[in-house]
């Protein structure tokens, strides 16, 4: 399966990660359901199993809320012909946030800087994204011309609604469509939050992270329907893209089953507006160009 057939160019891979273990651990990596994750994952075992299925570009996402894995991921991102941007993260509480991204901006490889993300899922306040010092954070991000990645919960998505309508200036990025319930099967109240969050035209989605929110070990393509079909008609093509989430999705499915669901549930678009879900629509969020 070559996802590269439906569209006029190359395909991006808007969402992945690495890490090395024996630089940095991965504290989230805790318990036997998570065990099959705790060895490294490098951009060459990435690379093979991406461009297997056509992926030509792809944008490496941060993993954990530490200062020096930004900078690594850069350099990395300056030695790679696949990776075209990374999504970092710096403290946004800080009161230096403006100048930790503008070094971020001028140390090697910072031209591939293109958003910033927090764990705002492991926050227990569901309000974090509105606090004062949040919004200031948030503020000089989109100063920086960088969007912002979502990573949320469904309990979280109404703080994240409120937090994009007071920057309008600033792109948000929901990751992993915001982790919808498929393995129980229910649609609301997670399907009302994404469609009021969608109702905001800074607002993006990523078609990613969903087969290991579903039932891992026995998972069908429909049951992912209901869930893709939502952001698909709340975000439209053109405000939704393809993402990967490997190497997390290795709990649930390879990278080549990902795809393949991925190229099933956009079976149905138009030739144009599946070239957006693959890879017009990261193009012109994350300002990626030929070459990067």
């Amino acid at each position: 399966m070559n996802l590269e057939a439906n569209t006029a160019e190359g395909v991006i891979d808007a969402h992945h990660h690495v890490w090395d273990l024996s630089v940095r651990d991965q504290d989230w990596i805790t318990g036997p359901e998570l065990a099959p994750l705790r060895r490294d994952f490098t951009l060459a075992d990435l690379e093979a199993d991406a461009r297997a299925v056509g992926v030509t570009a792809t944008v490496l996402v941060q993993t954990v809320d530490v200062p020096e894995e930004t900078p690594e991921f850069l350099a990395l991102a300056q030695d790679s012909d696949l990776v075209a941007g990374v999504v970092g993260w710096t403290d946004l509480t800080s009161p230096d946030v403006t100048c930790a991204l503008a070094a971020l901006r001028q140390g090697p490889g910072g031209e591939r800087l293109v958003g910033i993300r927090h764990q705002v899922q492991a926050e227990p306040d569901p309000r974090w994204l509105v606090r004062p010092d949040v919004l200031r954070g948030l503020a000089a991000v989109a100063e920086a011309g960088l969007v912002y990645d979502l990573v949320v919960r469904p309990h979280q998505l109404a703080a994240a609604h409120e937090t994009a309508r007071l920057l309008p200036g600033l792109t948000f990025v929901l990751d992993h469509a915001g982790k919808p319930p498929v393995a129980s099967r229910e649609l609301r109240p997670w399907a009302d939050a994404v469609r009021l969050l969608a109702s905001l035209p800074n607002t993006v989605c990523k078609l990613s992270g969903m087969v290991t929110e579903a039932d891992r070990g026995q998972w069908r393509v429909d049951d992912l329907r209901p869930y893709a079909d939502t952001v698909l008609d709340a975000f439209g093509p053109r405000r939704l893209m393809f993402g990967s989430d490997w190497p997390v999705c290795r709990l649930a499915a390879t990278y080549a089953e990902v795809a393949a669901a991925a190229q099933e549930l956009t079976a149905a678009l138009h030739p144009v507006e599946r070239r957006e879900v693959f890879t017009g629509t990261a193009l012109r969020t994350y300002g990626l160009t030929e070459g990067r």
